[in-house]
């Protein structure tokens, strides 16, 4: 799926490279201040333009604000670097992106799917798999949570207009009903929340050690939460693009706050 925040500032891989560099070297910083991950858009080399690593500069901020260090991970096939941020990293982000292939749950591809890059799918299949098995906190956000959900073992409704229904508009700004007593009710202190969403494809069959805390008017999956392992929350909507900065500091601030305790107890 396109994002309307795409257009915000990119964030320059060289320009993470370096800050990634410079944080790994200062313990002191590390110890206040973990290291979170965020996942990014791959864009192949074009007639008179290299390839491309950016993620809108939303996510980083919202890192950033409540207390983490952003760390963008570029899309590479390269077995060193993942074993750096499983070893390195206290904490991940999944962006946004556009749909997970069928295929992958053993499905065809309905007409309106617009599948992500394979360098990218590979990528961050791998990563997925192997994060949610180091029990590291993880906040999935829109695609996040979706490709969790597949990696997981489950499926998706590749069309929620065609399957679903039209009855609410998940393009735009609409309210979810919370799961009382779940992790998601204690992060935002109540049972129901307006959220900003941009996405036509949702959680289908339920993955392993994953459920669904929030849902929408038309019975849409919301959110999930890990049932086994450390914090992992996944929304479908788009916190660090809300103008609600209460909102995105709860949700983010979680992920920050997980991050420090995990880091107590290793």
């Amino acid at each position: 799926m396109s994002y309307k925040y795409l257009t915000q500032r990119p964030v320059i891989l060289l320009a993470c490279l370096v800050a990634l560099a410079m944080a790994a070297g200062c313990h002191q910083a590390r110890s206040t201040h973990p290291l979170i991950g965020i996942t990014s858009v791959y864009e192949p080399a074009k007639e008179k333009e290299p390839a491309k690593t950016s993620v809108p500069f939303a996510y980083v901020q919202a890192v950033a604000d409540n207390g983490g260090v952003p760390v963008v991970l570029p899309t590479i096939d390269d077995e060193r670097a993942m074993s750096w941020y499983l070893q390195r990293l206290d904490g991940l982000v999944l962006i946004g992106g556009d749909d997970i292939p069928p295929q992958a749950y053993g499905e065809e591809p309905h007409e309106t799917v617009e599948v992500l890059r394979p360098e990218r799918y590979e990528f961050e299949r791998k990563l997925i798999a192997r994060w949610l098995a180091s029990g590291k906190p993880v906040l999935g956000v829109c695609l996040g949570m979706q490709f969790t959900n597949v990696v997981s073992g489950g499926t998706m409704v590749q069309d929620i207009p065609s399957e679903i229904g039209k009855t609410v508009d998940h393009r735009k700004d609409h309210r979810v009903k919370i799961e009382s007593g779940s992790s998601l009710a204690k992060i935002l202190g109540g049972t129901e929340a307006s959220v900003l969403s941009n996405h036509h494809q949702a959680v289908d069959d339920l993955g392993k050690n994953l459920r669904v805390i929030a849902r929408s008017e038309d019975g849409v999956a919301e959110a999930m939460e890990r049932t086994e392992g450390g914090f992992g929350l996944f929304v479908q909507w788009h916190p660090e693009a809300m103008n609600d900065r209460e909102h995105r500091d709860a949700i983010y601030g979680a992920v920050v706050r997980a991050c420090l305790a995990s880091k107590r107890s290793r």
